[in-house]
């Protein structure tokens, strides 16, 4: 089902088929959106039953405004932030450690398959500063717009240009640092 469809029987009051088509059309698309920022199949997955949970109740605010996959992957993106910032807090580390964790994760996760080259990239990405790998993730593999990026963060379009070139720098060293 499109996504005008879908908003059309938020719209109408339809939320139990709106909802359905939602997870149809964008479970796989946000398990991989929050799977990149938390490295971990058992966490995403619980996180994002979570998600359809916040998702479901906030249906009848949505008004229509904003795309329904911005709308959608605010929501995702907000969500997975206040899980990464939980276990910053639980564990008392800084966000450089919490970049730590994640790439270790990268190491740990008996679920990636792929190369040498695809490994050392994730984890190059899980140790940039949490805006930057949000905004490298979204454009690099969601490949979004700016200006959808920007709907989804809030931040402007020129301050995320900043942020992914920042981001495609530090990963393009940390890559050349290896040798595959």
């Amino acid at each position: 089902m499109r996504d005008t469809e879908i908003k059309k029987l938020c719209q109408n009051g339809d939320y139990e088929l709106a909802f359905k088509a939602i997870v149809e059309s964008y479970s796989e698309r946000l398990y991989w959106h929050v799977r990149r920022l938390l490295c971990s199949h058992e966490d995403t997955n619980d996180l994002l039953q979570d998600i359809f949970i916040k998702i479901w109740t906030a249906m009848p605010s949505f008004r229509g405004d904003s795309q329904l996959y911005t709308w959608l992957y605010r929501i995702a993106t907000n969500e997975t932030l206040n899980r990464l910032r939980k276990l910053r807090r639980e564990n008392a580390i800084s966000l450089d450690a919490v970049g730590e964790i994640l790439a270790t994760r990268v190491d740990e996760d008996p679920y990636f398959n792929g190369t040498a080259l695809q490994r050392e990239l994730h984890k190059a990405i899980q140790k940039l500063p949490e805006k930057q790998r949000l905004v490298f993730n979204l454009r690099y593999f969601d490949e979004m717009k700016y200006e959808d990026i920007a709907e989804i963060t809030g931040t402007s379009t020129g301050a995320l240009k900043a942020s992914y070139h920042h981001a495609y720098n530090k990963i393009k060293e940390a890559l050349e640092a290896h040798e595959f």
